[in-house]
């Protein structure tokens, strides 16, 4: 749609055409993908809150607009005329280039996520996966120049447990990302979403036990990476301030937690992507606004994956070629609607993200680098492993391979050619990923109706009373001061 738009304005104006293209895409770029960064930044601060106060025992912001949500709006005018301040001491040209650093690399990997089958910025890239995880990796870069330019001890403190923790997690992580691509078959993310288009049963995370249990590693490394609770060492505020951004003040300490937090939706995405069927529907081809716009996801997988979408670039003849109705305004909402999946999916694992923040106690650096070394990096190769043994034992039939040797080896699962062993484990994973999700949904029911409820004041109130109550037992040699006043 675009490239046809470009070349008619070529036409008319005389200019040439990439130059028209360029212009188009630094469009999209400010005036889509700056603002959607900002409002996930907006949304996630204030959910953090909320998060943070519900599971505390409190309200969280409230009083700045209807429940608190231009708090973060508010605070980000504070910061903006805040002093920016450069230690005197400091490498001024490092300290002044790690903010962007830090969230460059997030803005650039919004580039290649698929939020519907044509909302996606750079659909042909055939090493998107490889390209996110090249992108997000630099991001170490900024926590080091950021520690190192600071000139402190706490910042540099920060920095290096980065720099150990991000390094080591970064192994596990991708080799959990591996055994999806294995079993996928592409780096393509727009091609992995379609391949997961014909149902829950067939996203990629319910596959084998392996990728099933891939998926728990890549989600757990993705908080080390993202330096979230129980990893978040390098900002240890009980040890270290703030970390590595310590020095940090106005607006440049403002980049880095937006920098954080789109992080974490990118992460999302990529969990949403890779492993839980991308922009697709759980219900697939029998979700009701697939079936009022005429979308079947398994035929649209099909016909992509074979080549009879690609080259068309008017949205009407895709429509059309997609089966849908309404031309481009239904394939416009179609897309709409499968951005809802994939930011729905994201959230709930930024949910998760938050939840586990406000739950776990922070970790000491030794006990996080002996669960990577020890724990996450064997498991995680035994998973790969282990994927690769059952695509061998267990993967697609002689003849599946033979109709689908030029494109992914996953079709056959998208099309439903699967049976015996592969489809009982799909069955099953799909049952027991439903019911960690039903769990998961329970607590947050529960919790809401017991919300007006007092919390514990302890755990152990019988022998650490808080509050009011003395909190401690006094030794025989203590003197109350009245006493001691008068004595002295």
């Amino acid at each position: 749609m675009l490239a046809e738009l470009a070349q008619q304005i070529a036409e008319m104006t005389g200019y040439p055409i990439w130059l028209i293209s360029v212009v188009f895409k630094v469009l999209i770029i400010s005036l889509v993908f700056f603002p959607l960064i900002s409002v996930i930044a907006v949304i996630a601060i204030w959910g953090e809150r909320k998060v943070a106060g519900h599971i505390q025992g409190r309200l969280g912001p409230k009083h700045v607009g209807p429940f608190g949500l231009l708090q973060s709006p508010a605070d980000g005018i504070k910061l903006l005329f805040k002093e920016d301040t450069v230690p005197g001491d400091a490498d001024g040209m490092l300290f002044r280039l790690a903010p962007y650093i830090a969230f460059a690399p997030v803005f650039a990997a919004f580039l290649v996520i698929p939020f519907g089958p044509q909302f996606v910025f750079e659909a042909t890239l055939n090493i998107g996966v490889l390209y996110l995880l090249a992108i997000l990796g630099l991001e170490v870069m900024a926590v080091i120049m950021s520690g190192w330019g600071s000139n402190s001890k706490w910042a540099i403190y920060g920095a290096m447990r980065e720099a150990c923790q991000m390094v080591s997690y970064e192994i596990p992580l991708g080799v959990a990302i591996l055994c999806g691509v294995l079993v996928a078959g592409t780096l393509n993310l727009s091609e992995l979403s379609y391949l997961q288009g014909g149902g829950l049963h067939t996203w990629l995370m319910f596959h084998n036990p392996f990728i099933f249990i891939a998926f728990f590693i890549y989600f757990i490394a993705s908080l080390a990476s993202s330096k979230r609770a129980p990893f978040d060492l390098p900002e240890s505020e009980s040890e270290l301030v703030a970390g590595f951004h310590t020095e940090y003040s106005g607006l440049r300490w403002s980049m880095f937690f937006f920098a954080e937090y789109a992080g974490m939706f990118i992460i999302g995405c990529i969990l949403a992507v890779l492993y839980m069927g991308g922009w697709n529907s759980p219900l697939g081809p029998w979700d009701p606004v697939y079936m009022a716009l005429g979308y079947d996801p398994v035929a649209s997988g099909q016909a992509y994956l074979t080549g009879q979408l690609t080259g068309i670039t008017n949205w009407g003849d895709l429509s059309g070629e997609m089966g849908l109705k309404g031309g481009a305004i239904g394939l416009f909402a179609l897309n709409s609607y499968c951005t809802v999946w994939v930011i729905a999916k994201a959230s709930f694992v930024i949910l998760l993200h938050m939840w586990i923040r406000w739950t776990l106690p922070r970790i000491r650096i030794d006990q996080v680098m002996h669960g990577c070394v020890k724990g996450l990096l064997p498991v995680s190769l035994a998973m790969f492993v282990g994927t690769a043994v059952w695509l061998a034992l267990i993967g697609p039939t002689a003849e599946a391979r033979g109709v689908y040797s030029s494109i992914s080896a996953n079709v056959p699962n998208l099309t439903g050619e699967v049976m015996g062993v592969q489809l009982v484990a799909q069955i099953v994973l799909m049952l027991v990923g439903l019911a960690l999700f039903g769990f998961y949904c329970a607590v947050v029911v529960w919790s809401f109706i017991v919300r007006k409820r007092a919390p514990r004041k302890g755990i152990f109130e019988d022998v650490m009373p808080v509050g009011k109550d003395v909190a401690f037992t006094r030794g025989p040699g203590y003197v109350p001061d009245d006493v001691r006043n008068a004595v002295t």
